[in-house]
């Protein structure tokens, strides 16, 4: 288990800075909070975990000031607040930072830290105090490398969620939620990303930390608080428990080991996809096999080409040179079209965005695939559908008349499996398959890809968080710069996953 903090005594028996007491919400008569209490100390990072539908979004939005609660108190500071508005919440030093930044991209870093705030002189914005404070919280918060004026649509994700953070400490927050911050960033990223919540906790803030990744809920945390079902389940000190204590409070159940077996020698098959001196504008002499039955992991920092190779083998960003067969046949595929029809699928990071259609049923995107290609089986898997769902665990209490955008993480993301299975695939390409995820649905959907591996798929993964491609790999390639570095057997140790990974790409060890 990683290293805990020990969490800070409040001084001389002082009173918590945040208390929530007895919170309930119901929506449409359906109640999601039941009397849920929670206290925060200054300086403290307190983990809040939570299966997806726990209620731990919604009692942040409570708290700062998006929901109105139907009972239950809010304390900061020992003053009783009744928040109507987030402006409110604001203005007594309640900032959230939500999972979607909320960021205007073709505006100026200064310019969305002080959005509906700035600073005037003279009846006009005075831009050069703007960004002259902007540019000493960035400085606080040693970030100086992010220019105040450099517009937001240039960023990368990580510097955005900078700007997001020091947007919550221009409004003065003595209380700063944090709703699954690292879910969009690479394991470097996140890495920074920590050491910048250190830095806040030790200046005296209050920061509630909401995540499913329980490794670094156990790094970051002084104390856990688990809800389930909308219902408070415990809080304890991170020092004084585990990460199967924690698992078991979430789900209610054991979930043994967090992977399943990987292959044993010989249960693999054939190669099902082959590619030799694969390139394009992001890539360069990219050898690789794919074999059935096989989970091969593509470990990487953001930038290095992971989601490039699978953009690639899938037709979307096209190889320009090289060789590629798949199931003996050579292709090269041009578009997503050609690469379906050769059996390829790829489930891609961002499921709401290009995996989903969200204003539409769980048949309609389970079918997309099949009734937007020619040659695929859509009558067959129209028919199938109900065993398909069942296959991949959904769980949609309008069945598969349900809108997609109602869902869970997890269950939006086995809707885009159950998309891609529908058209029989020999090869499965995943990207960031558990990305916001909670451990149950993580659980289902790794059981998932090792049986489908079991079937003879040829399955690729990648994953920014380490363990996770650690745990489901048969065997892990590495790129970097748009090479690969190397190839790690299984169960290899991340040291020596980030030493190729930070290391420059030697082509003389871009074996696969």
């Amino acid at each position: 288990m990683p290293a805990t903090r020990e969490a800070p005594p409040p001084g001389g028996g002082a009173a918590p800075l945040l208390t929530m007491r007895n919170v309930s919400k119901s929506f449409l008569g359906v109640r999601v909070l039941h009397d849920v209490s929670l206290d925060l100390a200054a300086g403290e990072v307190h983990a809040l975990v939570g299966e997806n539908g726990a209620g731990k979004s919604t009692l942040m939005k409570v708290l700062a000031g998006e929901h109105v609660p139907d009972s239950g108190t809010i304390e900061l500071d020992g003053t009783t607040h009744a928040f109507t508005h987030p402006q409110q919440a604001q203005a007594a030093g309640v900032g959230i930072i939500h999972q979607e930044f909320a960021l205007l991209e073709h505006r100026t870093v200064a310019e969305n830290v002080f959005l509906g705030r700035e600073p005037t002189r003279y009846g006009m914005v005075d831009r050069r105090a703007m960004e002259r404070r902007t540019g000493e919280l960035l400085a606080e918060l040693g970030e100086s490398g992010v220019s105040p004026r450099a517009h937001v649509r240039d960023l990368s994700v990580a510097r955005r969620q900078t700007v997001e953070i020091v947007k919550a400490l221009a409004s003065d927050v003595r209380v700063l939620v944090m709703d699954e911050p690292t879910a969009p960033l690479a394991e470097h990223e996140a890495r920074l990303l920590h050491a910048l919540v250190r830095r806040l906790a030790d200046r005296g803030l209050g920061i509630l930390y909401i995540s499913h990744r329980l490794r670094e809920v156990f790094e970051l945390s002084h104390r856990i608080t688990v809800l389930k079902d909308g219902r408070h389940v415990t809080t304890v000190p991170t020092a004084d428990t585990d990460t199967d204590t924690i698992v078991r409070a979430m789900v209610g159940r054991e979930l043994g080991a967090y992977y399943p077996p990987r292959a044993r020698p010989g249960e693999t098959g054939g190669t099902a996809l082959t590619l030799r001196g694969g390139g394009n504008r992001r890539l360069h002499g990219i050898d690789l096999d794919l074999r059935s039955g096989e989970v091969t992991g593509i470990a990487g920092l953001q930038g290095s080409g992971r989601t490039s190779l699978a953009r690639a083998l899938f037709g979307a960003a096209p190889f320009t040179e090289g060789d590629m067969t798949v199931g003996g046949r050579t292709l090269r595929p041009r578009s997503p079209r050609e690469a379906i029809r050769a059996g390829i699928a790829l489930v891609t990071e961002d499921r709401k965005g290009e995996g989903l259609a969200l204003r539409q049923s769980v048949r309609d995107n389970a079918l997309l695939v099949t009734r937007a290609v020619p040659g695929q089986q859509h009558a067959s898997a129209a028919r199938g559908l109900a065993g398909l769902l069942d296959r991949v665990r959904l769980q949609a209490r309008g069945g598969s008349d349900q809108q997609v955008q109602f869902l869970s993480g997890g269950n939006q993301q086995k809707v885009v499996i159950a998309k891609w299975l529908a058209a029989a695939p020999k090869v499965l390409l995943f990207d960031e398959p558990t990305r916001g995820v909670d451990v149950g649905a993580k659980a289902a959907i790794h059981t998932l890809v090792r049986d489908l591996a079991k079937e003879g798929l040829a399955v690729l993964i990648i994953s920014s968080e380490l363990p996770e491609l650690i745990g489901m790999s048969d065997r892990i390639l590495v790129m970097s710069d748009g090479r690969l570095a190397g190839e790690l057997p299984a169960g290899a140790p991340e040291e020596d996953i980030m030493r190729l990974a930070t290391g420059p790409a030697d082509e003389g060890t871009a074996a696969a």
